[in-house]
């Protein structure tokens, strides 16, 4: 069976990853603040969307504990 461009990435077909910031960035470790200004999530209660890859799931745990996530089906 051939892969499709989406399997091939590692990203789940049609679903995509709401993911909003909850907590301050304030005394926590660079590299954290880094992986949040990486999502495009520099200020409290910003919200982005991004599709389901494992590379987006990584960056997501490293800050698990600042942001909130929802699955969106398109």
């Amino acid at each position: 069976m051939a892969e499709t461009p989406s399997t091939a990435t590692g990203a789940r077909a049609g679903v995509r990853l709401r993911v909003t910031q909850v907590a301050s960035p304030i005394k926590r470790r660079g590299d954290q603040r880094a992986t949040l200004i990486g999502l495009g999530l520099n200020k409290m209660h910003r919200t982005r969307e991004f599709p389901d890859t494992p590379a987006v799931r990584g960056m997501i745990r490293k800050v698990a504990h600042l942001v909130e996530v929802e699955e969106i089906c398109a």
